[in-house]
């Protein structure tokens, strides 16, 4: 009666790809749509008016009434609608592929047509993305079927003629009324595809989102930069004991000898750092000051040990001497 609310399966069918269509192919669209569904129909013995279909352009929605058995749905109509779109599809270049949406519910009749939460529902789980995602994923498949939680656990979970609960995998989509569960199964498939979103790419060899872009040129490797004058001089080889040590050019680190060796400054600023036996002392760079004969210098002159060491001065030079000194001689045959 009108006006009243009833229970009845209902079972809302939409149509893949539809709004790429041209108006021309359209109609024909149409045409293959109510043919292959109207004919699952008549197949599984359900006719008006048990049956109640309402047009909405590129899909049908239909209501069975209360005394139709709803696993008669499930599985004879789905596997009769998956055979009909193989045949249909068979020589054609845009194939048929369809959603179809399965709730059971409350429905109110009027002069327009059906309504009620579990009409929008069966709506809604046709429509959602993960429905559409898992027919985009199954290339080769004509079909996807989106049940609601309720619908699974009354008519899929006990079984029957052409159905296999094994063959649906459960998702958790969000709809606009909020978030509930749903049941998909792809028929000819032992399990349907994963669904790829917009938010998560189909993968490619090059991994979930494709390769990764580039921002710009790639960045070539090499030394790091230096932002200030460069103090990482490479070290020096020691002097043996008795060797002297010679500086090189202004800014080289000349290296002095041990005790009793003769360290002989290089071009004016240089710095020379004379050490203890078995140190080699490095200078810094042009215009340090060198440090002879500190603490640090060697333990020799930290404990007080008298160093005697005797320079002969060449050239313009400057006289570096490590430790105590007790006599200079500067006998270089010029008087200086």
């Amino acid at each position: 009666m009108e006006g009243e609310a009833a229970y009845g399966f209902i079972v809302n069918v939409d149509a893949q790809g539809s709004g790429l269509l041209s108006d021309t192919e359209k109609p024909e669209m149409r045409r293959r749509l109510y043919d292959v569904t109207g004919t699952a129909f008549e197949q599984a013995g359900i006719r008006p008016p048990r049956l109640y279909q309402e047009d909405r352009g590129d899909g049908i929605l239909g209501v069975l009434a209360p005394d139709v058995p709803p696993v008669r749905v499930v599985g004879e109509w789905v596997e009769n609608l998956h055979q009909n779109l193989r045949e249909t599809n068979r020589d054609l270049r845009k194939p048929l592929r369809l959603r179809v949406g399965l709730h059971i519910g409350r429905v109110t009749a009027d002069a327009f047509g059906r309504s009620g939460r579990a009409v929008d529902l069966a709506c809604r789980l046709c429509d959602c993305g993960t429905a559409k995602a898992i027919l985009r994923a199954a290339a080769d498949a004509p079909l996807v079927v989106a049940a609601s939680d309720r619908v699974h656990e009354d008519f899929v979970l006990p079984g029957g003629r052409w159905v296999d609960p094994d063959h649906y995998r459960r998702h958790d989509v969000d709809l606009k009324e909020g978030r509930t569960t749903a049941w998909f199964m792809v028929p000819g498939r032992s399990e349907p595809p994963e669904p790829y979103t917009e938010q998560h790419p189909e993968p490619t060899a090059d991994g979930p989102g494709g390769p990764p872009k580039q921002s710009g040129p790639p960045k070539q490797s090499g030394p790091p930069e230096q932002s200030g004058p460069r103090t990482d001089h490479p070290p020096q080889p020691s002097a043996a004991v008795g060797s002297a040590g010679t500086a090189g050019t202004a800014g080289d680190a000349p290296t002095a000898g041990t005790a009793g060796d003769v360290a002989t400054a290089g071009a004016p600023g240089d710095a020379a750092t004379a050490g203890t036996a078995d140190d080699a002392a490095t200078a810094a760079t042009a215009g340090d000051a060198p440090t002879a004969g500190s603490a640090a210098a060697g333990d020799d002159v930290a404990t007080g040990d008298r160093v005697v060491q005797t320079v002969h001065q060449h050239g313009n030079g400057r006289i570096v001497v490590a430790g105590n000194v007790d006599s200079i001689d500067l006998s270089d045959g010029g008087g200086r």
